[in-house]
């Protein structure tokens, strides 16, 4: 049978053919019949130059063909949009037959004959879901997309000085290419501030692989739903948003104002320096304004209209308080899962209960703002970032959007009952006191730096020698730091509960205390976990690396090939886990080099009330917040986001008056130091 980690050796350099070198030393032996027509009549050739030569030939099973045409409908040169609905049901196409192999061995062999044939970025994207849905290839982990297409994340200046040392220089003498700080836009542009959150690597990452586990499109419909997956669609947008803002702050910048009217200009513009399908991607000009789609090679005829009827019925929904299914009946929305069914709604993928009457506004208003230049294919533009799962946080304009979509899931949150005292309270448990304790700093204080980190990319340079390619680019980071929680349990005998902890502003835009009603919707969650408490004190510590919302900076950036344990070994178990998860490096935002001034939420709750009883060995559910965990329920029976999804109760105008015994706040403050140092030195 196939080892199944060979099929990750597909995704390297994916514009060579598939017969080429992969990996160290390992070669493809591909059946005559599985080459293309432009390799088919050197077929012997291209086997003694590359078969002889490796130290690893992995044999391919030479099979009947699936039926690929809907697949290789979409050119191999064209980019490839998750969000264009066309593309989607290639995609969930392309999934289906990778789905449906019934072996390794099948499946490597429908992949080898398809790898040069398919679009490049749709191939990564349809096997990465097979891959992370199969029962048998479960336990692989993906490599990091940035390593796959590069040219996506960085300057595109900065890819010819990469060939040119990658050629000129041999492997282990080569140095990392720098890649500028600057590269889309200057100080002049005010949104440039913002440049080490939008940019971010880890950022993006984490958003492309959030969608590979949460696909919008399937014929088996169990990919597409999983448990609560329109409620986490809003809450990990709503983090986003709250981070964003937060960020602004600290920044001297407003809150974002929502992109709540379709025919007004886009204020600002946007460059975003890089390639995709060997073309720069399309820029977005100042004062853009959106016009109707007549798209006919990406089958798109939408008018803005249509945008403006699914937000108006999404609207009466949640005023209304149900949505309406496909036979005429109506779903509630009030209930425990109203939100859940809100968030497939907005979306929209194959579970909103009916597309035909809500639409695809979530996913078309990308594709509107995608193509803002070129909305008739006159120029024969592609899209342009907005369109691009993978990198489209790095454009301003999606923060705009998507605090609009979190203003319609607000509404609705608006909606709901404010929670009462013994909704929040947990008897007999006091949090008596916090602290924070950080690396190198006083207590209660957070300290924040730049950091410069290399990435190798490798694997996604083509056509140059073999060997390792550095980057360093530089991110945000932040000392390590532990927060020291004292409880007191009042109830006689032990107890667990589940200790909830937030961090958000004290103060708004204008440095004015904030109102509880708004600081609410801009608390950032930090981590989430369980403990035992025992009568009497506990004194509770946690590190901040041990975070549920984050991943760490060595599984996001992770060489797959280095220091892998021995196959089939529980050590490679535990080698093998899911890159889905905030960056830690992003944990928190920046700050100032005053501090900024921040209130630390701290809770705990009944984990009788919070408990989902599951088997979650051997699962990845480190980063449990914004991901859920992996062929698991959710971990948590509250609402996303508790107890801050929900308006407070009458008389709570400040957080103070919010809280009860079981909670505590402690005034915080993030320093920023404008330095940098380099990772490992």
């Amino acid at each position: 049978m196939a080892d199944k980690k060979n099929l990750l050796l597909l995704f390297e350099r994916p514009l060579e053919p598939v017969f080429m070198q992969k990996g160290y030393s390992s070669v493809f032996d591909v059946p005559d019949n599985f080459l293309t027509d432009r390799y088919k009549f050197i077929a012997n050739e291209v086997r003694d130059r590359f078969g002889e030569s490796a130290n690893i030939l992995i044999p391919v099973k030479n099979i009947t063909m699936p039926d690929l045409k809907i697949p290789l409908s979409l050119d191999r040169d064209e980019p490839f949009s998750l969000l264009i609905p066309r593309h989607r049901r290639i995609a969930g196409r392309l999934i289906d037959i990778f789905m449906g192999m019934r072996s390794i061995d099948d499946l490597q062999s429908v992949a080898v004959y398809a790898r040069d044939r398919l679009n490049p970025y749709l191939f990564n994207y349809a096997l990465s879901v097979a891959l992370l849905h199969r029962p048998d290839t479960k336990g692989l982990s993906l490599p990091p997309f940035v390593e796959i297409f590069p040219e996506k994340y960085i300057d595109s200046k900065v890819i010819p000085k990469i060939r040119e040392e990658a050629t000129i220089v041999t492997d282990g003498s080569r140095m990392p290419i720098i890649i500028p700080k600057d590269y889309t836009a200057s100080d002049l542009d005010p949104e440039h501030r913002l440049w080490y959150f939008r940019e971010d690597m880890g950022i993006n990452i984490h958003h492309w692989h959030w969608h590979l586990v949460y696909p919008f499109e399937a014929a088996n419909r169990e990919i597409v739903a999983k448990d609560r997956r329109g409620e986490l669609f809003y809450y990990m947008h709503q983090q986003i948003i709250a981070r964003y803002n937060v960020e602004r702050f600290c920044n001297q910048l407003p809150r974002i104002k929502p992109f709540n009217n379709f025919r007004d200009p886009i204020p600002g513009a946007y460059f975003p320096h890089s390639l995709v399908a060997s073309r720069a991607y399309s820029p977005r000009v100042e004062n853009s304004v959106l016009k109707d789609l007549d798209r006919e090679l990406d089958q798109i005829k939408n008018d803005i209209s249509d945008l403006e009827r699914w937000r108006d019925r999404i609207y009466e929904a949640i005023h209304q308080g149900f949505v309406v299914d496909a036979s005429g009946n109506q779903i509630q929305l009030n209930g425990v899962k109203g939100i859940d069914i809100l968030g497939n709604v907005v979306e929209s993928s194959i579970l909103s209960p009916n597309r035909q009457l809500y639409g695809d506004f979530h996913n078309m208003g990308h594709v509107f703002i995608s193509f803002v230049h070129d909305p008739d294919h006159r120029h024969l533009e592609s899209f342009a970032i907005m369109g691009d799962t993978a990198i489209n946080m790095r454009e301003p304009v999606f923060y705009l959007w998507h605090a609009y979509i979190d203003d319609i899931f607000q509404e609705h949150k608006e909606n709901l009952t404010p929670y009462i005292l013994s909704e929040l309270n947990y008897r007999g448990v006091t949090v008596s006191g916090v602290t924070v304790n950080s690396e190198n700093g006083p207590a209660d204080t957070f300290q924040t730096f730049w950091q410069q980190s290399d990435v190798n990319l490798s694997r996604g340079m083509d056509f140059i020698p073999r060997g390792n390619v550095f980057a360093r680019f530089t991110h945000l980071q932040h000392s390590p730091f532990s927060y020291t929680i004292n409880i007191n349990n009042d109830g006689g005998a032990a107890r667990f509960g589940t200790v909830r902890i937030f961090l958000g502003p004290k103060f708004d835009e204008r440095g004015t205390e904030m109102l509880f009603r708004d600081q609410r919707i801009l608390m950032i969650e930090l981590d989430k976990f369980v403990v035992s408490m025992q009568p009497g004190q506990s004194t509770i510590r946690r590190r901040s690396s041990e975070s549920t919302v984050t991943i760490p900076f060595e599984r996001t950036f992770r060489n797959l090939d280095e220091n892998r344990p021995e196959a089939g070994t529980s050590e490679e178990e535990q080698f093998n886990f899911c890159g889905c998860g905030w960056p830690e490096h992003m944990l928190l935002p920046r700050g100032v080099p005053k501090g900024f001034r921040c209130q630390l939420f701290v809770m705990v709750s009944n984990y009788d009330d919070d408990r989902v009883d599951q088997d979650l060995v051997g699962t990845c559910n480190d980063a449990a917040a914004y991901c859920g965990v992996r062929d698991r329920l959710y971990p948590d029976r509250r609402a996303m986001g508790y107890p801050f999804d929900r308006l407070p109760r009458q008389g709570s105008d400040r957080l103070a008056d919010f809280l009860t015994p079981n909670m505590f706040v402690k005034d915080v403050s993030i320093v920023y130091t404008d330095s940098t140092t380099v990772r490992g030195q």
